[in-house]
């Protein structure tokens, strides 16, 4: 740590020393039972570090429902004092009008730079050299959750493999078991088809056709391909009525669904109901067919609100959130990985093992979040939320449809 460094934190310190303690609203869209469990740890330690006073602002209903709340109320001049939005390029647009502070002089103070791995995450905060968001953690979309009681009951072994999977769906029906489970909102749609194209087409396929815009590989026969799979996955999903994804992890808990494609979220569920990873349940990283993880997750963003004692609770949440007691905490409730690699997991389970050990040989790709803008991957929420409820639109023209996306996307 530099001189500059020490005395920048030192005089932070003592403003903020000067100034009363604050109540801080933060925003997010944690509302399941896992996800309530983790960010109560936010709380407890936020309160317990600092002065300041954690006031919750849940929204129910995921990203999609939450965002446009959040961006409403801060460009509408109610802002709140900190929200959660994803890594990636979801606030450009608020950095870019002026409505975000410049979080810097906190990441300097607590050596972010020296902490943060990958560093990806911290770049995906940072805006012409300036950093604007706190990263707290790594969740990765590319898992298999599998209900071992589910196979057991249809006499079949569990899959090792996206195609052990495909194989075992009829024997899965046959003993009234719902092959695969998928709720009905349309980012799970989006998300299960994007784990198909990184682990059955490949990651660099995926940064291809979503990062460099290529059409011309979401036209060609890898992505058929996958589209194909997205055909078999249909059938597989079908009289999966339910809406939100906890509801959907649940019939995986309750042995009801013999699995479900989900990001490493899922497993805050799989903790509060009592299930062992390994006995209970199996995971599966890349489906089993590509073991790779993508470093997308969440950050907390900082409003501009004029008012001293804010801006001081905010900067001491900014630096709470990085700590590795929190870090610790958090991850272990909220089923993903920490940010920095110089905490004790000794208590991880078997599937966060897996992820950490992914994570320590490399194996990542960017998170597509952080490669389109939201307004992309709306269009393509829209489509694959059609494509998986209505099985006359066929792999052949969802491609298309996809195709047409990429090609004029931001």
């Amino acid at each position: 740590m530099t001189f500059r460094t020490i005395l920048m934190a030192g005089t932070a310190l003592c403003a903020g020393s000067a100034l009363s303690a604050a109540d801080l609203e933060v925003t997010h869209w944690w509302t399941s039972g896992g996800e309530a469990a983790a960010v109560q740890q936010f709380a407890t330690e936020f309160e317990g570090q600092t002065e300041h006073k954690w006031v919750d602002g849940a929204i129910a209903g995921g990203g999609g429902t939450a965002r446009p709340v959040m961006v409403s109320r801060i460009i509408g001049g109610d802002p709140m004092g900190a929200f959660q939005f994803n890594h990636g390029r979801q606030a450009e647009e608020l950095i870019e009008a002026g409505l975000l502070r410049d979080m810097t002089h906190v990441a300097e103070a607590e050596g972010w730079m020296d902490i943060v791995n990958p560093p990806s995450l911290l770049e995906s905060c940072t805006v012409d050299g300036k950093i604007y968001c706190a990263p707290v953690n790594i969740h990765s979309w590319q898992w298999l959750w599998l209900s071992n009681g589910a196979f057991e009951k249809a006499g079949v072994d569990v899959p090792t493999n996206w195609d052990e999977f495909v194989a075992a769906a009829p024997a899965l029906r046959e003993a009234g078991i719902q092959p695969m489970a998928l709720g009905g909102q349309p980012w799970q749609s989006s998300g299960a088809f994007n784990v198909l194209m990184a682990t059955l087409a490949g990651p660099d396929v995926l940064q291809q056709v979503y990062g460099e815009g290529d059409a011309e590989m979401a036209a060609g026969e890898e992505l058929a391909r996958v589209f194909q799979a997205a055909e078999d996955m249909r059938g597989m999903v079908e009289g999966s009525n339910v809406q939100d994804w906890n509801q959907a992890t649940n019939l995986v808990i309750t042995d009801a669904a013999g699995g479900q494609i989900m990001g490493d979220w899922a497993q805050g569920e799989f903790a509060v109901a009592g299930e062992v990873a390994g006995e209970d349940y199996t995971c599966l990283p890349g489906l089993g067919v590509i073991e790779v993880l993508s470093t997308g997750g969440d950050a907390f963003y900082f409003p501009e609100t004029g008012d001293a004692e804010t801006e001081a609770a905010q900067d001491a949440l900014a630096a709470t959130l990085l700590k590795p007691e929190t870090q610790v905490a958090f991850n272990l409730k909220k089923g993903s990985l920490p940010i920095r690699g110089d905490v004790d997991l000794a208590n991880a389970n078997d599937c966060m093992k897996k992820g950490l050990q992914l994570l320590a040989d490399g194996k990542t790709m960017p998170d597509v979040n952080q490669l389109n803008t939201e307004d992309t991957n709306n269009q393509l929420n829209d489509l694959f939320v059609q494509f998986f409820q209505d099985p006359s639109i066929s792999a052949a023209d969802a491609q298309a449809r996809f195709v047409d996306i990429v090609a004029n996307k931001d």
